[in-house]
């Protein structure tokens, strides 16, 4: 039995949130967004989930049917990038902070070297910028599907509620978890 047959199908609204391609208010809010979750797959369903940040609209929306996501240098891991390789698919997450709305984007992707148009002579649009911040790279992700999501996750969590984030500021969780992180480390 699917999971359509065994909970439901979607209303007609949820329906038709979804576009092909990036209609105007997508494109205006991935420009205002300076986080997103890339998430890509291999063609043997082995999955990552990367985050990116940057200055707001540090993605760029080439047209309608394509971003361009620049790829800083950074941990060399490129698991997302030997995704795309193998399998081609992309989904990505944009958040702005303090907004419960999300949008989300999927399609497939391909990489392109730091000389694509688009990428070519521009910097990383970053705001903490140091010695090892350089665009090595990009994907191109042609638009399959666009929507924006409704805050109702965000709502759950009170991710941006501004009672838990000063607790974790007074917390200090940044320090804890860098801690752990070393303390992982350490029994390797």
């Amino acid at each position: 039995m699917s999971f359509r047959e065994q909970f439901g199908e979607p209303i007609d609204f949820v329906k038709k949130k979804i576009f092909p391609t990036l209609n105007p208010m997508i494109r205006d809010f991935i420009g205002r967004a300076p986080f997103a979750v890339l998430a890509t797959a291999n063609s043997e369903g082995d999955c990552d989930a990367s985050p990116k940040g940057g200055r707001p609209g540090f993605v760029k929306v080439l047209d309608e049917s394509h971003l361009l996501v620049p790829d800083i240098a950074g941990n060399k891991l490129f698991q997302s990038y030997e995704n795309v390789e193998s399998g081609g698919g992309a989904g990505l997450v944009f958040l702005i902070p303090g907004c419960d709305w999300t949008v989300r984007v999927n399609g497939r992707a391909r990489i392109v070297d730091r000389d694509a148009e688009g990428l070519r002579g521009i910097d990383p649009e970053v705001f903490a910028s140091d010695d090892n911040t350089k665009i090595l790279q990009g994907l191109v992700v042609e638009v399959e599907e666009a929507y924006a999501h409704c805050p109702r996750a965000f709502l759950f969590s009170k991710l941006w509620d501004t009672k838990t984030i000063e607790k974790a500021r007074s917390e200090d969780l940044n320090r804890y978890w860098l801690d752990r992180w070393r303390e992982s480390m350490a029994d390797r």
